[in-house]
């Protein structure tokens, strides 16, 4: 892979990153927030991949960079869904639940 090729995988890597820390300052505190993931997902299948398929069309990215790539921001939506978890579990243990 080129290294301009990489540097605008980590671009869209902190993109995603960015979205990601968006996502969960608008986690209400009291639940809800359920569909926060799912439009998280919706997003990275929306701006991303269209993008990095692009780049495969033109022979930028091979098969593995890509699944690796997109493993990587898939990774994130998990990271957030169990984030926003444990700060519901919290939420409920702190009034006594």
């Amino acid at each position: 892979m080129e290294e301009e090729v990489r540097k605008e995988l980590e671009t869209l890597k902190g993109m995603v990153l960015n979205w990601k820390k968006d996502y969960l300052g608008w986690a209400s505190p009291g639940g809800g927030w359920e569909y926060l993931p799912r439009e998280f997902m919706e997003e990275i299948d929306t701006r991303i991949t269209p993008y990095v398929r692009r780049m495969w069309e033109c022979d930028y990215l091979t098969p593995p960079e890509i699944r690796e790539f997109m493993e990587s921001c898939y990774s994130q939506v998990e990271d957030l869904r169990n984030t926003l978890g444990e700060m519901d579990a919290k939420e409920l243990s702190a009034k006594g639940g």
